[in-house]
């Protein structure tokens, strides 16, 4: 009887933890390739946090923003967090996207080099390896040389992979600098490389990493959206104040060995200079930056505004829902 009784508790705990897995609500949400930050890009979606709002938020990884953009705009996805340099591309042109939020407006992003190369004006005439045009690795890279007042079409910028592929390429002497996560600068020395420029000594102005949505779900679906950025804001501060969770989330969903000091670096980074914002705030300035930035480098038209991809209501709602727990 004794073992009887255990079985149907048994059966009654796992009923019960069916029942509560089915009546959250499934989120799709996007995220680049996970690295040594992804503790920060995932903790929002573990337990404790996504489905104390009701939610099932599903963190699905793509090699480059320009990925995610698509999913997004094409219903694949509900939002991804990403460099806004694309959707802000992609709506100068009609795509009904908003950014709802900047939990990273930090850029924790560099330029790796071979150390024969001390500056950026040394660059003219070589090749820097980007990824697809109007992402942050592309337009990164471009920032960069225009702020040591060289001419765009004084460097050749080729398509060249993923982070880790860029800088494969470079210490193979195939191209001769890529952008990357500053995260690999513990991994650059091994590859006969160093690290030339950092973003925040050069380009400060620029934002790592804004959360998109498309604007029908705004519009549609506000408590939807609501739940899920307060989900976010609850995970990103648990993040920032838990550094061994998160190292510890890092390396699970990077794959990354013991060894590899990379989710460290990037966290004493975020730390050190306040790259991470749970707030989420939207800096218009910045935005107005980039937007200028998009328009020297060609990919859009001078003149668009960026207050009209950006949509704080959502944000507020969210705060509501953290303020009535």
């Amino acid at each position: 009887m004794k073992m009887l009784a255990g079985l149907t508790v048994t059966a009654v705990l796992a009923t019960t933890a069916l029942a509560h897995a089915q009546s959250l609500e499934p989120f799709r949400y996007g995220t680049v390739a996970t690295k040594g930050d992804a503790g920060f890009v995932y903790m929002a979606a573990e337990d404790g946090f996504d489905d104390s709002f009701g939610l099932d938020i599903d963190v699905q990884s793509f090699k480059g923003d320009s990925i995610l953009l698509r999913g997004l705009l094409a219903g694949e996805l509900d939002a991804y967090i990403g460099n806004p340099g694309g959707p802000m591309i992609a709506a100068s042109k009609g795509a009904d996207i908003k950014i709802i939020g900047c939990p990273w407006p930090g850029l924790t992003y560099a330029l790796f080099t071979k150390p024969d190369i001390t500056s950026v004006e040394q660059l003219v005439g070589g090749t820097i390896g980007v990824s697809a045009p109007g992402s942050l690795p592309d337009l990164f890279s471009r920032a960069v040389v225009k702020s040591a007042g060289i001419p765009l079409e004084d460097v050749n910028f080729t398509v060249a992979g993923s982070d880790a592929e860029r800088v494969a390429a470079v210490s193979a002497d195939l191209i001769t600098a890529a952008p990357s996560s500053s995260e690999f600068n513990a991994k650059a020395p091994d590859l006969g490389l160093h690290m030339l420029v950092h973003a925040r000594d050069v380009v400060p102005e620029y934002v790592r990493f804004c959360i998109m949505t498309r604007g029908d779900i705004v519009r549609d679906r506000p408590e939807y959206i609501a739940n899920f950025l307060a989900a976010q804001i609850k995970g990103f501060s648990y993040a920032l104040e838990n550094k061994d969770a998160t190292l510890a989330l890092s390396y699970e969903k990077a794959e990354l060995p013991e060894t590899d000091q990379a989710p460290v670096l990037i966290y004493e980074e975020v730390i050190e200079n306040n790259a991470v914002n749970p707030e989420m705030t939207v800096e218009i300035d910045k935005l107005e930056w980039l937007s200028g930035l998009l328009a020297e480098t060609g990919n859009m038209d001078a003149g668009y505004d960026p207050t009209a991809i950006v949509d704080t209501s959502v944000l507020e709602n969210a705060k509501a829902l953290l303020a009535a727990q």
